[in-house]
């Protein structure tokens, strides 16, 4: 009999994808903090999760040059048009690394139980 893994490690693979995805978007915005006119966009967590799950498939639907990004609306805009906020946007890089180790050690904490359970322990 097979493992299927993606039955096993549930929204936990899906989840880390996500947060690998974000990282990205969220370094270009830290990036280009000081580019005039650059537009700070993120990725709605929730809601491209919600979807993959809904979707079924094995692969996680994220576009990351598309309609998943949202543009960050700026809480004080600068004059150069430039939305990057210095200060929300580390603590949005920090929030999600740490969501991301949380992911990761769900996924170890799964992969480590199926082991036992193959070795009969």
């Amino acid at each position: 009999m097979a493992i299927n893994f993606n039955q096993v490690l549930d929204v936990h693979a899906d989840a880390l994808k996500l947060r690998a995805e974000r990282t990205k978007v969220l370094a270009s915005n830290l990036a280009n903090v000081n580019t005039p006119g650059y537009q700070a966009r993120d990725i709605d967590f929730a809601a491209t999760l919600r979807r993959a799950g809904e979707d079924d498939a094995m692969d996680l639907p994220l576009d990351t040059q598309g309609a998943d990004l949202a543009y960050r609306v700026p809480n004080h805009p600068s004059e150069d048009g430039n939305t990057v906020e210095l200060g929300v946007e580390q603590a949005a890089f920090s929030q999600n690394a740490s969501d991301f180790q949380m992911s990761l050690t769900f996924v170890q904490m799964k992969l480590k139980g199926l082991a036992q359970a193959i070795t009969g322990q």
